[in-house]
């Protein structure tokens, strides 16, 4: 079979045109693809080698990983293929979830901090180690920090929002529930902690100050908004110049039950949609990524986003 042959053959897949769409931007490795598209990786690896044989991507090694790429040295017709079937890319419905993706991935490989802190934490219950827990290693933590004003939106009886104000310079806990914000208020006042405040109100339309906060904190509530795109919009009004937000949410599942049970709104969210969301509000340095799951059934996934104003 000829190359030109061979080229048509590799572009007459629409699943060869988003792998290469995608390709154009960066080497990706068959696991990235895999999390970008949501396919099987036989099925990818299928699609890579039909690309690789006619001549229009190349991989390399890496360790135990192959990189794939487009291929700059590809001579005769082959660039104006490439070309051809990323145009043919963009025109796909499913073209800007895979840019959201991959901008998500890339974004996350180059911050080697994460990758780092991913291999300790899997190491961390491999074996016991005396006095080692994760409730010590929070009160390190949090000794290192900056003393900042924090929003804990959601913030429930402020579990929390207590563990913080030891450390901050003012907590401001938000919670929908008159009965949350009064058990909470009690605590902080029966505890001595005269820098956590409790407040009534919601997620999409916190009672704060517009710029007056350093840091915004969404754990395990954004699920339970009416409008989480909404809700993260808000929390950028709230921030000062250079402010944080952190969501800590579910990953979205297929656990119907969790409305009836945990009385949640939604099940979760796909990692596109929180850097989608992140990103319309306005937010820079977006990442995302899973950062812990559950060994019981439903193996409840547990998302990590952050964005700076």
């Amino acid at each position: 079979m000829s190359a030109t042959l061979k080229s048509l053959r590799a572009l007459s897949d629409p699943t060869r045109l988003r792998i290469m769409a995608l390709l154009e931007r960066d080497e990706l490795s068959v696991n990235e693809l895999q999390e970008i598209t949501r396919m099987g990786q036989s099925r990818i690896s299928t699609h890579l080698g039909l690309l690789q044989e006619s001549g229009l991507v190349q991989s390399r090694r890496e360790g135990k990983w192959t990189f794939y790429k487009l291929n700059s040295n590809a001579d005769g017709a082959a660039p104006e293929f490439i070309q051809l079937a990323v145009r043919g890319a963009k025109e796909m419905s499913e073209h800007s979830v895979d840019q959201l993706n991959l901008k998500r991935i890339l974004a996350r490989r180059n911050e080697q901090a994460q990758v780092y802190f991913n291999q300790v934490a899997g190491r961390f219950d491999r074996s016991y180690g005396p006095g080692r827990s994760w409730e010590a290693f929070g009160h390190l933590l949090l000794r290192i920090l900056p003393p900042l004003v924090v929003a804990d939106l959601g913030s429930g009886e402020g579990l929390l929002s207590e563990l913080l104000a030891r450390r901050a310079k003012k907590v401001i806990a938000v919670d929908n529930s008159e009965k949350m914000v009064a058990f909470g208020a009690n605590k902080a006042k029966k505890n001595g902690l005269k820098n956590l405040e409790f407040r009534l109100g919601d997620l999409e339309n916190p009672p704060i100050d517009a710029q007056s906060v350093d840091l915004v904190i969404l754990s395990q509530a954004l699920h339970h908004a009416n409008d989480p795109a909404h809700a993260v919009a808000s929390t950028h009004k709230i921030l000062r110049s250079g402010g944080q937000v952190m969501i800590l949410d579910l990953l979205k599942h297929n656990f119907d039950k969790a409305r009836e049970l945990y009385g949640d709104h939604w099940p979760g969210f796909a990692e596109n949609d929180l850097h989608r969301w992140l990103e319309a509000a306005g937010f820079k340095k977006i990442e995302v990524s899973v950062v812990a799951r559950e060994e019981q059934p439903p193996h409840f996934q547990t998302i990590l986003a952050g964005g700076v104003k």
